[in-house]
């Protein structure tokens, strides 16, 4: 072979591992907060993996984007006197909701948590002590976080716990996705939520509506917080708002079907 054959037959060669080093990288889910980026009002925002990442571990953040749907969801790790206001609304307006709980939720209200599951809602699996779950490599200890909230939740409901999981704060790894996965968990990130979760601080209706109504999107799911006072105030407003938008309200097997 000539020298310079031989000189273009090696850069070729490198472009080529440049290339396959650029596309894995691009397709590996980094640990870390989950985080969104929202480029426009009304369009569905760009999560830190994307769609496709994700469903390779039965995870997903968004729904079918084609679709005026949303996924009401909403974070419990513990009770702040709101549930059972939040619960009568649903009731009210016959929507559907899912609910990640904490172990320490579950022991403390095993009524509410009833009350859920007997009206038809969604009890998902929040981790039985709301951990970091990307500080916990081996397989044992992720699972166990999971397994005993089973436990408990089918000792306290009387039925087996919906195979639905998300990870406490939001804090995930790669590893936890392929390992919730394995344990034939479905994981549930968000596409829609604001800073709701502070007591001491709680936003006013005005300010809530601002924060979600203009980032609405097709295939939301929406994260609230359970222990949001001005969530329980709202949450009648709210619903009435979206569906004069022309949303209807899914549900998680909906999500990944």
């Amino acid at each position: 072979m000539r020298k310079r054959d031989l000189i273009i037959l090696l850069l070729a060669l490198a472009a080529a591992v440049t290339v396959s080093i650029s596309v894995f990288a691009a397709s590996a889910i980094e640990t870390g907060s989950w985080g969104l980026s929202f480029r426009q009002e009304g369009l569905p925002p760009i999560g830190n993996a994307g769609r496709d990442q994700l469903a390779r571990y039965n995870a997903a953040y968004i729904g079918n984007t084609e679709e005026k749907v949303l996924y009401l969801t909403f974070d419990a790790g513990y009770e702040n006197g709101c549930t059972a206001q939040i619960l009568d609304v649903l009731k009210a307006n016959q929507v559907p909701a899912a609910f990640f709980l904490v172990g320490n939720y579950i022991e403390k209200n095993p009524d509410l948590v009833k009350r859920m599951v007997a009206e038809g809602h969604t009890v998902g699996n929040h981790t039985m002590h709301h951990y970091d779950m990307s500080k916990l490599s081996d397989k044992a200890s992720f699972s166990k976080e999971l397994t005993d909230l089973e436990t408990l939740y089918r000792d306290t409901v009387g039925a087996d716990m919906p195979k639905f999981y998300r990870p406490p704060q939001g804090i995930y790894s790669e590893e936890n996705l392929k390992m919730a996965q394995e344990l034939g968990y479905k994981t549930v990130f968000w596409s829609l939520a604001y800073v709701d979760w502070r007591n001491d601080s709680q936003p006013s209706k005005e300010e809530a509506f601002q924060k979600l109504l203009p980032r609405t999107h097709n295939g939301a799911v929406v994260l609230l917080h359970s222990t949001s006072k001005t969530n329980a105030e709202i949450l009648d407003d709210l619903l009435t708002q979206w569906e004069n938008l022309g949303y209807r309200f899914g549900t998680l097997e909906e999500l990944f079907v």
